[in-house]
């Protein structure tokens, strides 16, 4: 329990940081952006989109739902190369990805 908690606490933090940067939004994309079958939706939304209308909610579903959560997980590689380094706030972002990668490599110590 004490792993879903660690895990559902990262989660916050990577929509603090979107919030911080004013990369949240308030409206969700088109639901034809949710139609993509792309990884990281990359055709249909930005990296930053991705988090907060997909991985979000998806992790918040399995972590409320009781449902098993994935074996292996690692979005900070695919940011690094998706933001330009001089995207504001993509250092915090890789830090609190880095940290939520570490989660399910079980390196939460």
């Amino acid at each position: 329990m004490e792993h879903h908690n660690r895990i559902r606490r990262q989660l916050m933090r990577i929509e603090e940081v979107l919030r911080a940067h004013q990369q949240w939004q308030p409206v969700a994309p088109d639901a034809s952006a949710f139609e993509s079958t792309q990884p990281f939706f990359m055709d249909t939304l930005t990296p930053h989109q991705w988090l907060q209308w997909v991985l979000l909610p998806r992790m918040h579903a399995l972590l409320d739902g009781g449902h098993p959560l994935p074996n292996a997980f690692a979005v900070a590689p695919y940011y690094e190369m998706a933001l330009e380094a001089a995207h504001a706030g993509r250092d915090e972002l890789l830090v609190v990805l880095l940290d939520l990668d570490k989660l399910f490599a079980g390196d939460d110590a």
